[in-house]
């Protein structure tokens, strides 16, 4: 489990803009201070992120994905089982919840994230 959270620091802190921090006893990532992912720090393997609302019903579909506790009125996603999506998938839904979020900022700090 270590390692696959390893892999998961480590590619969100590639994004640009990125940072790091540590609420709720969680490792947050942020864009433009807003969060994209939460990374279980303590007990069982755990990673949130923000989701389309089409990809928000299909991957709560999915054994070991479920509607993340707070924030799923926004279309965030937990993922609870390290096999219930594979390395790609997950990195592509973790840069999707970036790109998602960027979106939400103001038009000024967009562009200095190139968007």
């Amino acid at each position: 489990m270590i390692a696959i959270m390893e892999a998961i620091q480590q590619f969100c802190l590639s994004l640009p803009g990125v940072t790091e921090a540590i609420k709720w006893d969680n490792l947050v990532f942020m864009v433009g201070d807003k969060i994209f992912c939460l990374a279980d720090m303590e007990g069982d393997f755990g990673v949130t992120f923000k989701v389309t609302e089409e990809d928000f019903a299909m991957l709560t579909e999915i054994d070991g994905v479920g509607q993340a506790p707070y924030f799923a009125r926004n279309k965030w996603v937990k993922v609870v089982k390290t096999t219930a999506l594979d390395k790609q998938v997950l990195q592509r839904y973790l840069r999707q919840s970036y790109n998602l979020v960027i979106m939400g900022l103001s038009k000024k700090i967009r562009t200095q994230f190139g968007v």
